[in-house]
């Protein structure tokens, strides 16, 4: 969205439909060597890789350090070092007690791979991550980091609610669909679309603030509006999906104008999107970055 004007226009939208009733209401463990090898020989997948390398972070397994690319691993978490000396350090720096990482779902998307975690990292944290591969190796790899909070008003969490995979002959379509949606609703400024996108029967919340259903995202908007704050999509960087699930990668700003990283996680069920989880993460100056990558 490129102004508060086009918020408000989303905010009118969404509570005339509410008003005419339009909205009706992996536990982690250690591995024995023996399992590692038998998974070696089986040949382990690009999403099976990746759910492996965070899976590290709390088991202390060595073994997922071989599905990075020694020569090639760009880093876009911008308070990491390039490369594998980067990803190193962070476990040189490991707190006592270490860290804890449960992968809680895992997807697929050509030649990437991106995941939705429950952290404790520095603290408990959600996350998700987004590895590229090349050859079978991980070779690039962005992320987006929140801290976790309460339940939000309709009693969900950041990482609660579906995790199954389904319609995967639909992948293509259900992009296309979160790409019109991000296009259209949240930086195009086509309110009216909104209900072409997203279910009015069935919309389950789990940003920390917000309550389900167009009602709760049309109050949440409200509140914006009325203490002059912001959430504006600037650009869009990435649309990953595997089946009934979308993530897009996007930036603009947030409350008082900060700089953010927005990660959009999208189900969609019967062409229209029925459930959503996010990250905002702040982008910080570039003279507080440890790479020259950029957040995208």
């Amino acid at each position: 969205m490129k102004s508060i004007t086009l918020f408000s226009l989303l905010l009118t939208t969404i509570l005339l439909i509410s008003s005419c009733g339009a909205n009706k209401t992996k536990s982690t463990s250690d591995k024995s060597d023996s399992q590692t090898k038998t998974e070696k020989k089986m040949g382990l997948t690009n999403k099976q890789k990746a759910v492996a390398v965070l899976e590290s972070l709390q088991t202390g397994a060595k073994e997922p350090i071989a599905y990075i690319n020694p020569n090639k691993y760009i880093q876009h978490n911008l308070a990491v070092g390039d490369g594998l000396e980067g990803f190193g350090a962070v476990f040189a720096n490991m707190p006592e007690g270490g860290f804890k990482a449960k992968v809680v779902r895992a997807f697929e998307d050509g030649d990437y791979v991106f995941t939705h975690t429950e952290y404790d990292f520095f603290g408990p944290k959600v996350g998700f991550d987004i590895f590229r591969f090349e050859d079978g190796l991980i070779v690039e790899h962005w992320d987006n980091l929140a801290a976790i909070t309460p339940p939000n008003p309709s009693g969900r969490t950041q990482l609660d609610g579906t995790t199954d995979i389904t319609d995967t002959d639909k992948t293509a379509a259900n992009k296309e669909l979160v790409k019109g949606f991000v296009n259209d609703i949240l930086m195009g400024g086509a309110p009216d679309k909104i209900t072409d996108y997203v279910s009015t029967e069935t919309y389950l919340q789990h940003n920390s603030a917000v309550a389900d259903g167009l009602d709760g995202l049309g109050a949440a908007l409200k509140y914006f509006a009325e203490n002059g704050l912001v959430m504006e999509y600037d650009k869009v960087h990435k649309v990953l999906g595997e089946g009934n699930f979308v993530l897009t990668a996007s930036e603009g700003k947030f409350g008082k104008g900060d700089h953010v990283a927005y990660y959009d996680l999208f189900r969609i069920a019967d062409g229209k999107i029925v459930e959503h989880w996010d990250v905002i993460e702040n982008i910080p100056p570039k003279s507080e970055w440890k790479n020259d990558n950029g957040k995208f």
